[in-house]
């Protein structure tokens, strides 16, 4: 990467970090761009060079992680397939729920108030579905873009997709937090098996269950 190029990311994630301590401390309604702008000590024009709506500066960090989940699999050394990768870079990700894990009150509270916002909003939601979608689109491309690489794709991102939904719903439930990072990555070795199995034996009346048998 280029000086230029370090510079730009810098500056990108700087005014980020400061419209996501904006958001959470009072709400994404109640942050405007220019008051984002006071405070990562920028232009207006400056954030919009960068993000160009208000739910771009929120949505950063969901995007940048799904980039790197297709990173992941794009980068994988031979030998590993495409599910191995995106497991691998999903489960390896610590970030706050491993925090919560470990005890720390500010992780929980931070991971409460970034889904209390995007429940409360209909345009955070949409555009988390949007970012998703877009990620899917990439990662397929990647596979090679034609129907099977489409398949695994929506597969993989579908894992990630239905864990951020779990997670919501227990944290907004205040369902013992001190779990929930065990729970979800049993829920998601459950889910990459039934992948890594076809799916062959899902849905068939009598069948023994493919997760646990």
């Amino acid at each position: 990467m280029s000086l230029r190029a370090q510079k730009k990311r810098q500056m990108r994630d700087r005014i980020a970090e400061t419209a996501w301590g904006l958001f959470t401390e009072r709400g994404f309604d109640r942050v405007t761009v220019a008051e984002v702008a006071r405070a990562a000590q920028v232009s207006e024009a400056t954030v919009f060079n960068y993000f160009p709506t208000k739910e771009d500066l929120f949505s950063s960090r969901f995007e940048s992680f799904g980039e790197r989940l297709v990173e992941a699999v794009r980068t994988r050394p031979p030998g590993d397939s495409a599910l191995a990768a995106f497991r691998k870079r999903l489960l390896d990700s610590g970030g706050l729920l491993a925090r919560v894990a470990a005890g720390d009150a500010d992780a929980l509270d931070q991971l409460r108030t970034v889904n209390e916002l995007i429940a409360d909003s209909t345009a955070l939601r949409s555009r988390e579905q949007r970012a998703l979608a877009t990620c899917a689109d990439a990662l397929a491309e990647t596979l090679g873009g034609d129907i099977s690489a489409r398949v695994v794709a929506d597969a993989l991102f579908g894992v990630h997709r239905a864990l951020i939904e779990h997670v919501r719903e227990r944290v907004l439930a205040d369902d013992d937090p001190a779990s929930l990072a065990a729970d979800v990555r049993g829920l998601a070795a459950q889910a990459f098996s039934l992948l890594e199995g076809g799916m062959r034996d899902y849905g068939i009346t009598g069948a023994a269950d493919p997760v646990r048998r």
